[in-house]
């Protein structure tokens, strides 16, 4: 005999049984050599299928040595084991053991997926060994397409595609019928004529005499073994190669494994369509949920804004007194036409409108009605933003000149001119005080609508020839671009402490109320954000729970993939990128969705627009992809951690 390949020393393995423990294989001695071809043979129950599974790497000892090619077995991680496997066995089992979802080229390539092999190099070998055993036209052919004895040839195929040095036959002929059996076992006596070290499990007499060697074995012993005078001399296996890799390739076979368990998650996902559609709601709609939530709150913060910036753009209003509530401003008169020349001087003053107010009867012709007179400066209508519909604005002339001369709202224009035409150089009385239309703002659109009638005139007409009054009730600043309010604010009123002597005067600015407001509706769409974001987690639960079921459902499959050689690392790989496809597909399909919801929101609802925010997209896309991972874990960590021989055995 050339060398012991196989070798057990006072090999043991034991079972618990409720409390108690079940010897199967007791005190077993056994070298088995290159090239042999060996037959164990025993009734149902004697330990023969346990012994098996302990050669191939499928099971490990309670106790005892095992030794591959001189290699100690027990000190050897289920990492290391499933290379041996993969390396050093090919497993032919009496019920076959093929992926349903692959065809007979995909189940013969298995074990070359799990070295790293090119692709097309494993195809190109698969279908070779296919046509080898005569199943050249069966290449795309699904198990459920093939005959038992040719199942039988792929199962064959698939232990000789890492190069099978060691072929372990489970009852190869079990299921099969009489011609079947009689064409694999000529297969068999064939591959040992190669070189091959064959091990035969089987109860069958017939079977036992073609193998050179035959062990017998009862109740875990070994009753004899035996040579077989009838078979042919073994012929000597050629040595075998160790393939070294690079750093490079190592990147490659990772590179190619990954692109491999992605595509069998898609092949997965794709054979249980409708348990994938399931999985996947939850998350469609809690992603959807979340970013039309977000898009819904941006919306509302951005039309906020946009009507805060409509009634002034940057400004800051200048009140008598020492704040709100102060009952001693109405007696403050220190705000005068002087202060307005001292606050132009300001770098950081782009313009500015005194504001005095007057209630006063309009009269035109046999039309009367009460309007608010609003003594502003030239500059009124650009601090507060706004633009003439028909006429012009007033000048720096009307204000020189204490002009009699008005601008008048729409409002107003309705009122006194409800037959229409155009008001400006139309004469009213203001009071009893004639005043020639000059123009007609344009109406803002805006929700802090103003139903009052408005009629603004200049400030030193309004002083001088209706009300009296010699102090301004406030000032209003537009503040220069890119200057900061707050900034402008404290020098606004250092200023005019400065010059009253005293601090006799408050600020408002509109930048405090725009980051209320935001502040606000962040609040507000972070809350309901929350809520919806509970939806995802309830979806990610329910990847979850499916994925479960899914390492439940294809136990078998698992023992299959293991017994060929996939580590725990490529089971709980194939299982996590299941669990992250799911999750972006759906959350990708949420997002879309979402955009749909946009659509029909913005077909009923004219206020206001949904916003969608680069942002929100990609966090939906990070959310999806943590989910899968989160909540794919435990599903994948499962799966890695089944047992090759329990897998198996799940139908």
């Amino acid at each position: 005999m050339s060398r012991a390949l196989l070798e057990v020393t006072d090999l043991e393995r034991s079972f618990q049984s409720g409390e108690e423990q079940v010897r199967i294989l007791k005190q077993l001695n056994l070298k088995i050599y290159a090239g042999e071809m060996v037959a164990i043979m025993g009734a149902s129950g004697s330990g023969k299928s346990t012994l098996m599974n302990i050669l191939g790497c499928l099971d490990r000892p309670t106790s005892g040595s095992y030794r591959v090619d001189g290699k100690e077995t027990g000190s050897l991680s289920s990492d290391e084991l499933a290379a041996l496997r993969r390396d050093y066995f090919g497993f032919i089992f009496q019920r076959y053991h093929l992926l349903s979802h692959l065809d007979a080229t995909g189940n013969v390539e298995m074990p070359a997926v799990y070295s790293g092999n090119d692709r097309q190099q494993r195809i190109a070998r698969a279908e070779s060994l296919l046509e080898r055993l005569g199943l050249a036209d069966r290449t795309h052919h699904r198990p459920s397409q093939l005959s038992g004895g040719q199942q039988q040839r792929v199962s064959i195929a698939r232990a000789l595609m890492n190069g099978g040095e060691v072929i372990l036959a489970d009852e190869p002929t079990g299921a099969l019928d009489s011609k079947s059996g009689h064409e694999v076992m000529a297969i068999l006596r064939e591959l040992h004529a190669q070189g091959h070290t064959i091990i035969l499990v089987t109860h069958d007499a017939d079977v036992a005499r073609q193998a050179q060697r035959i062990i017998r074995i009862q109740d875990g012993e070994i009753l004899a073994d035996e040579p077989n005078p009838e078979a042919p001399e073994p012929v000597a296996a050629a040595p075998r190669a160790v393939r070294q890799q690079s750093n490079f390739s190592r990147w490659k076979t990772q590179l190619g494994l990954f692109m491999e368990a992605f595509k069998m998650a898609l092949i997965a996902m794709a054979t249980n369509r409708l348990r994938t559609i399931l999985t996947m709601l939850g998350i469609i709609i809690g992603i959807m949920a979340v970013v039309s939530v977000v898009a819904v709150g941006q919306g509302a913060k951005q039309k906020v804004i946009n009507d805060i910036n409509s009634i002034g753009t940057n400004t800051i209003d200048i009140y008598p007194g020492i704040g709100w509530g102060d009952i001693r401003s109405s007696k403050v008169e220190t705000l005068v036409p002087a202060d307005l020349a001292a606050l132009q001087a300001q770098v950081y003053v782009d313009s500015l409108t005194p504001n005095i107010s007057d209630n006063q009867q309009l009269r035109y012709h046999d039309i009367v009605v009460s309007a608010a007179i609003k003594g502003v400066g030239e500059a009124y209508f650009r601090v507060k933003d706004m633009t003439m519909a028909s006429g012009r604005a007033l000048t720096e002339f009307d204000i020189k000149n204490l002009a009699q001369v008005a601008v008048i709202d729409q409002n107003t224009s309705k009122k006194l001119f409800p037959h229409g035409g155009n008001p400006v150089g139309q004469t009213i009385l203001a009071g009893s005080v004639p005043v020639t239309i000059v123009g007609v703002a344009a109406e803002k659109d805006s929700a802090f609508t103003d139903e009052n009638l408005n009629v603004w005139m200049p400030y030193t007409s309004v002083m001088n020839r209706i009300s009296g009054q010699q102090y301004f009730s406030s000032i209003t600043v537009r503040v220069t671009d890119g200057m900061s309010n707050a900034i402008a604010q404290a020098g606004i009123e250092r200023l005019l402490t400065t010059r009253h002597g005293t601090k006799d005067v408050f600020t408002r600015s509109s930048d405090s109320i725009l980051k209320t407001v935001e502040k606000t509706t962040s609040t507000m769409t972070l809350l309901i954000s929350a809520i919806a974001v509970i939806s995802l987690i309830v979806g990610g639960i329910g990847v979850m729970n499916i994925m479960l079921v899914s390492v439940t459902e294809r136990t078998r499959e698992i023992g299959i993939r293991m017994a060929v050689g996939a580590r725990q690392i490529d089971i709980m790989q194939q299982f996590l990128i299941e669990a992250v496809l799911v999750c972006l597909i759906g959350g990708s399909c949420g997002i879309l969705l979402s955009f749909g919801v946009g659509a029909v929101f913005s077909y009923f609802v004219s206020a206001m627009s949904m916003q969608f925010s680069a942002l929100s997209i990609i966090s939906a896309f990070v959310c999806s992809t943590l989910i899968g991972v989160l909540f794919g874990f435990l599903p994948a960590r499962n799966a890695a951690r089944l047992d090759p021989i329990e897998a198996l055995a799940r139908e």
